[in-house]
């Protein structure tokens, strides 16, 4: 039976409506969302948190959490396997928030040790190309641009 290792991701969207996508640091052409992992004894809600906080420089009174829904799970290539704090996993079960941005000059910041993403952009949801997404993560996307934007990738 597969292992997954528990993930959030948050969907940060501006008072237009954009969504905030991330290009990895050291895979160019790679968007995301700012995600990681749950740690032990910490919920959801708080790695969200902390995750946004490390990754783009957010703080939690920048946002609110207006939906979430879990439940997304991929597995890994085989040449990727993820050990994480002793744990070796098959794949990730990711939980989606939904994040309103409050108004006025957020500043996001992605260069923070240990760094993630090398650039960021605010794009409308229908914009999302498949071609940011390695295969094995593609079905994952495909669900939340649905399930949260209504849009088909």
């Amino acid at each position: 039976m597969a292992k997954f290792r528990p993930n959030v991701a948050a969907l940060l969207v501006d008072e237009r409506g954009q969504l905030l996508i991330c290009e990895r640091y050291r895979l160019p052409g790679a968007w995301q969302f700012p995600q990681g992992g749950v740690d032990k004894g910490e919920s959801k809600l708080e790695a969200l948190r902390r995750e946004v906080r490390e990754e783009v420089s957010l703080e939690p009174d920048c946002y609110e959490v207006e939906r979430q829904q879990g439940g997304y799970r991929y597995i890994y290539p085989p040449r990727i396997k993820k050990r994480k704090r002793g744990q070796i996993y098959d794949g990730q079960e990711q939980t989606y928030f939904l994040c309103r941005l409050k108004p006025g000059d957020l500043e996001i910041n992605i260069e923070a040790e240990p760094r993630e993403f090398g650039r960021y952009r605010w794009i409308w949801p229908e914009e999302f190309q498949r071609d940011w997404l390695p295969d094995f993560k593609l079905e994952v996307y495909q669900g939340v641009f649905r399930d949260f934007f209504g849009v088909e990738l």
